[in-house]
């Protein structure tokens, strides 16, 4: 994957969340970069999206109760 702007904005996107997460003591599995395939192969990615894949009950339990309590104050 070529690194556009729209590609490193989202890897710092995934990486700030990782770390923010890791801070919560959770860890998704399976975060990823994905991009818009583009009309034409010189053109570049529209947009880039970060794949935060699937985790176990647990762990989304867990992140939800995070963010439960990141929003109650």
């Amino acid at each position: 994957m070529a690194a556009t702007p729209k590609v490193e904005e989202a890897i710092a996107a995934r990486d700030s969340l990782a770390a923010a997460l890791s801070r919560a003591g959770i860890q998704l599995p399976a975060m990823d970069i994905r991009t818009a395939w583009a009309d034409d192969l010189k053109e570049e990615a529209r947009y880039a999206l970060v794949s935060l894949g699937v985790c176990s009950a647990p762990v989304a339990l867990r992140l939800a109760d995070v963010i439960r309590r990141g929003t109650a104050g």
